[in-house]
């Protein structure tokens, strides 16, 4: 279990990147949610013992995380958002080097890299030079590194921007595979990624947690709160300003095709009740979190 208590990191210039973060993450995927500069990455590199929180507490099975770093950096396994590998070196030499700088003996890293390239499904271009990879096979190297170390917890920053749709399906089975036996964190700002991988998951924004629950229980909560209309052009400026607009979509040169977020509020004339998706969940919260941008 990890157990991350009362978590606060403030920059230099006054930036609060976390402000009373409270998360309890158990094995399996664990999904964190939010928008650019919400505070994912500073939480993440705080748990990868590469950042030191201002105020707070993090345990891991018992061990204190920020004042035993060595014991839990034995543990970690960490890919995150901006990765960068040497164009020259294959992919065997490259995780060779990875597993040199985490101390693993010199007669175990042969194996423990066979391991890893095949489990990420790279057996076949392990010779191959890492500049001519895909961003799909960057990233499976990525995580290749990151289970080195055989981690007990796996952090995963941001992992499939950038990646084409069959790219993203092939790096979702790698981590449901990983996440077995194991504590993952997918830190990300793509719903669907944990729609698709993660029995549980928070929302986080401005450096608080404004949701910690499951896909299925923040969908639920949408019950009889979302609608749906096709409006004119013309009235969009004015439903903007008094409505919290989940999604909008042209519907014709003259219309739009608005799905909103009504909590204690009744709809504006026209709209009708519709059914919510873990992205309208996902921008309620954030929404009620931070008032209209």
């Amino acid at each position: 279990m990890l157990a991350i208590r009362g978590l606060v990191k403030t920059y230099p210039g006054g930036v609060r990147a976390l402000d009373g973060v409270n998360l309890e993450v158990g094995p399996g995927m664990f999904g964190l949610l939010g928008p650019n500069g919400a505070g994912k990455s500073t939480l993440m590199k705080i748990l990868a013992t590469l950042l030191e929180p201002d105020a707070g507490e993090v345990t891991f099975t018992g061990v204190d995380l920020l004042k035993e770093k060595q014991k839990i950096r034995e543990w970690v396994g960490y890919l995150p958002q901006d990765f960068g590998f040497y164009p020259s070196f294959t992919a065997r030499q490259m995780l060779d080097y990875f597993a040199a700088l985490r101390g693993i003996p010199t007669r175990e890293r042969r194996a423990r890299v066979d391991e890893v390239i095949s489990r990420v499904n790279l057996a076949e271009a392990r010779n191959r030079k890492l500049g001519g990879f895909s961003g799909g096979m960057r990233q499976r190297l990525g995580i290749a590194q990151a289970l080195l170390a055989r981690p007990r917890l796996l952090i995963v920053d941001e992992p499939t921007a950038g990646l084409d749709p069959e790219e993203r399906l092939r790096f979702h089975n790698l981590l449901a595979e990983v996440s077995q036996d194991i504590v993952v964190i997918l830190s990300t700002h793509i719903v669907s990624d944990v729609s698709v991988l993660c029995s549980r998951m928070a929302v986080i924004n401005r450096g608080r947690i404004v949701a910690d629950t499951t896909p299925g229980e923040a969908v639920s909560k949408l019950e009889g709160k979302v609608f749906e209309a096709t409006v004119p052009a013309a009235r969009l400026e004015e439903l903007d300003r008094h409505c919290h607009i989940l999604s909008r979509m042209v519907a014709s040169p003259t219309t739009v095709r608005l799905k909103i977020f009504a909590a204690d509020a009744a709809p504006p004339d026209g709209f009708r009740p519709a059914s919510g998706v873990l992205e309208d969940a996902y921008f309620s919260l954030v929404g009620t979190a931070v008032g209209r941008e």
